[in-house]
């Protein structure tokens, strides 16, 4: 597909890389000096100028273009560039936007009111991850699927974990009360797709996938234990802080609970302006990354701290303060994918990446022919891939066992009617035409993996 990106930030770039890897046709539009020579590295056409001018919008092909994504920092932007590429004529219009009051549920402009199809918040999805891992207390990571039926999980191994020394199999074998199946580990930050011979050691990652019911069970397999958090330290009254505070007293499991949540912000006017939207909060001034503080704050009795501070090191620094002090869940806001790995062997609990969020959420809305979405997991080099079986392809109406996988790509569920009622599969398990199924598999191999899928 001919796709046009406007913004070369961390977004817009991250963007490029994973299309033209997947052969996109991709030209970026960008003004800023320092954006242009990043997105020279890549393979890619440059337009240099500004994203709301006519003009650059037609140099940049918008009106033969299948999609435009507009990504820059200022919401503005965005909004001129997508309303102008409409006009244009270009078919798919996806932007982004920052500010609450025009992503939120209580604004009364529609996306298409801003020339835009899909309007999507990055910083939202990071905060709806984030809500996601303080109702799964031991999870480091957690994704879900099929409409939610299905979760894939990430857990990481105590040193007393029942399963450590056994393999795979065996941990298969010895839970047959449970629906699940291991997918991946992360051993000291290499992906190993899961097979049935590799034993479970000390530190490993397991990446498990298990009907959402299942899950406290698959929990309690790996002797950790799922506990109630209440008392939770929020670094940072960014727009993923505020987000933050707005879904745990929303969400309807989790406003039930009694929260005693304490905000630290080191800007002295924002943390005002918050502590009068949030009475219930106690905001504080301070710097996250101050000991003193933490320690005035009694932070060792929080049973969560987030750091979501627009600055990554100072969230991973407080994080490990945080952890040394006794909090039992830390969980980082991280811009680089390649500190993720790192974040969690230094013994961080999780990290969350805006830029992972934001590609995702894009991936959803372009794809085409059998490649339905395609979802990425942060602890892993591995993909969570919906695919869709065509009539006579090499896979239809063969059994799971029977098909050679790249890559040692795994099927984790089917369903052939609506996503709720998917299957967690067995090799046994058959593929008919009119199928979806879920993959895990590492990006590289997903021409392949179509290949298999294609009529």
């Amino acid at each position: 597909m001919k796709i046009v990106i406007a913004g070369a930030g961390e977004i817009g770039l991250d963007l490029a890389k994973v299309l033209t890897a997947e052969k996109h046709d991709v030209t970026i539009i960008e003004r800023d000096d320092d954006a242009k020579k990043l997105a020279r590295e890549l393979n890619v056409r440059l337009v240099e100028g500004n994203a709301t001018s006519s003009s650059k919008l037609r140099e940049a092909g918008v009106a033969t273009a299948d999609i435009m994504i507009a990504v820059t920092s200022d919401d503005g932007v965005n909004m001129i560039a997508s309303m102008a590429a409409k006009k244009m004529g270009c078919p798919k219009v996806i932007g982004r936007i920052r500010e609450m009051e025009l992503s939120g549920g209580d604004c009364p402009l529609e996306a298409s009111d801003l020339g835009m199809d899909v309007k999507i918040h990055p910083e939202e999805e990071a905060a709806n991850e984030i809500v996601m891992l303080l109702k799964r207390t031991v999870a480091s990571d957690i994704v879900e699927i099929a409409d939610g039926s299905l979760q894939v999980i990430g857990i990481r191994l105590p040193a007393d974990a029942p399963v450590i020394g056994q393999t795979i199999r065996w941990f298969d074998e010895h839970h047959p009360e449970i629906d699940f199946n291991v997918i991946a580990l992360n051993r000291k930050g290499n992906t190993l797709m899961a097979k049935g011979d590799h034993k479970l050691l000390k530190d490993d990652q397991l990446f498990a996938l298990a009907r959402k019911d299942d899950i406290p069970k698959l929990i309690e397999t790996t002797g950790r234990k799922e506990t109630n958090i209440d008392d939770v330290l929020i670094a940072g009254g960014s727009g993923v802080g505020e987000m933050i505070i707005h879904k745990i007293t929303s969400d309807p499991e989790l406003s039930k609970r009694d929260w005693n949540i304490k905000l630290l912000e080191p800007n002295e006017d924002r943390a005002n302006e918050l502590a009068n939207r949030f009475p219930n909060v106690r905001v504080l001034f301070g710097e996250p990354t101050n000991p003193d503080i933490l320690a005035i704050e009694g932070i060792g009795d929080m049973d969560a701290f987030l750091a979501v501070t627009d600055d990554e090191e100072s969230n991973i620094i407080s994080c490990l303060m945080a952890k040394h002090l006794g909090v039992s869940k830390t969980v980082a806001l991280i811009s680089k994918k390649e500190y993720i790995p790192i974040s969690q062997t230094i013994g961080l609990d999780a990290a969350v990446n805006t830029k992972l969020a934001a590609s995702n959420e894009i991936h959803r809305h372009i794809r085409g022919g059998n490649v339905k979405s395609i979802t990425s997991l942060h602890g892993i080099t591995a993909d969570v891939i919906e695919m869709e079986v065509s009539p006579g392809s090499k896979v239809d109406g063969k059994a799971i066992k029977k098909v050679s996988f790249p890559g040692g790509a795994i099927v984790g569920a089917i369903w052939s009617g609506e996503a709720s009622d998917a299957e967690i599969v067995t090799g046994n398990s058959i593929m008919k035409a009119g199928d979806r199924v879920m993959l895990f598999a590492q990006a590289s191999y997903l021409d392949r993996l179509t290949d298999l899928f294609q009529g």
